[in-house]
């Protein structure tokens, strides 16, 4: 968005002579607000779909409603943070993990001025198309499905093609440019090249948040699970980031916001040197020593070995998938054009763990005789 479109707006406003929708008049206190480096709910490049503009939303606002209230969303509460089907109520789920990333997303975004709307949108949705199971979900898929599988891919496939019944979401390109470039794996935390870094900055900023979040709350369920303990944490992450939640995600933050300068038409996120080496040091020593350790890992194997035998099962049980498909809203999305394991890697992406050991068992495990 350049400034002459926000001279444009302001103008158009000024000289309006009819009475503004409560939408239009929100569009207009945007202007006067966000900054420069921000998006602008109306110069948004719009959906694949045209629509009616809502009288009362913003289109980030309506994308926002549009992801909570969507089946994949609700199924994020019993799908794998790290730990896997957590039995104590504390742990988190991929749910708690997105609304914290959104929480993140949003106080970053309001200290910048940039479009919270357009941030807690993409932040909501980065994670809607995750497997279950975590990582193992999504490495078995890599495995049996496709080398190209992500999750970050299949989030985009769900709100353009498997929520609604085949109709997908609709979401603004914007908010669909933020889901896929959400995830950085082991990479870079700041990409500089322009297919990995989301074309806002609000995307840009979720990209952050979500590191910013998982390194604060896996460390503090590794530590509750027993996994590790306080005093195995590197004294260089304590020292500099803090010893509690709190003040690692506030040091984080904080010094994410001061640290950014503004040149170039832009804001050049980055953290300072102590903090990028301290985030840097703890999420090695999470992989390390969480993400990788033996108990956590054998229960992946495991996990993996389910989901390789019920994708197995699948392509030789077409009419069982179907009505399964049906009973999730997702039977209509498909032709006979679409290969089956395109569609069972769609269903398997889809369930939450309780569903898979459900339908492991159903499956696989002898009922004992009444």
């Amino acid at each position: 968005m350049t400034m002459n479109h926000r001279e444009k707006i302001n103008k158009d406003n000024e000289s309006a002579e009819t009475v503004l929708s409560i939408r239009e008049a929100f569009e207009k206190r945007e202007a006067s607000f966000i900054s420069p480096f921000g998006m602008l709910s109306s110069a948004s490049k719009g959906r694949s779909r045209p629509e009616a503009p809502c009288p009362v939303r913003t289109v980030y606002q309506q994308d926002r409603d549009r992801i909570v209230y969507s089946n994949s969303f609700r199924r994020l509460k019993h799908k794998t943070q790290v730990f896997l089907s957590p039995l104590g109520d504390h742990y988190r789920t991929r749910l708690t993990h997105t609304l914290e990333v959104a929480e993140v997303a949003r106080t970053i975004s309001r200290a910048m001025r940039l479009n919270e709307d357009l941030a807690e949108a993409i932040a909501l949705a980065h994670d809607i198309g995750h497997t279950p199971f975590g990582h193992s979900g999504e490495t078995a898929l890599k495995e049996i499905f496709s080398p190209d599988f992500s999750h970050t891919t299949q989030s985009l496939r769900v709100v353009d093609i498997l929520e609604k019944n085949g109709s997908g979401l609709n979401l603004t390109y914007e908010v669909r440019d933020g889901i896929v470039k959400h995830s950085k794996g082991f990479g870079s935390i700041f990409p500089s090249d322009t297919e990995s870094k989301a074309c806002t900055m609000e995307g840009q900023v979720v990209r952050v948040s979500d590191i910013i979040a998982y390194l604060n709350h896996d460390l503090d369920d590794a530590i509750r699970s027993g996994v590790i303990t306080r005093d195995q944490v590197p004294k260089s992450c304590t020292e500099i980031l803090g010893k509690t939640h709190s003040q690692r995600a506030t040091t984080m933050i904080l010094d994410l916001i001061y640290s950014s300068p503004e040149h170039d038409n832009q804001i050049d996120l980055q953290l300072s040197e102590p903090v990028f080496s301290a985030m840097t040091n703890l999420r090695e020593f999470l992989y390390d020593n969480v993400y990788r350790s033996k108990k956590v890992h054998a229960e992946f194997v495991k996990a993996k070995k389910m989901i390789s035998e019920i994708y197995t099962y699948f392509l030789s049980n077409s009419i069982d998938l179907s009505a399964r498909l049906e009973s999730m809203e997702l039977n209509v999305v498909y032709s006979q054009k679409v290969p089956q394991e395109r569609i069972i890697c769609d269903f398997i992406a889809s369930i939450t763990d309780r569903y898979i050991l459900n339908l492991y068992n159903e499956l696989f495990v002898p009922a004992p005789l009444v």
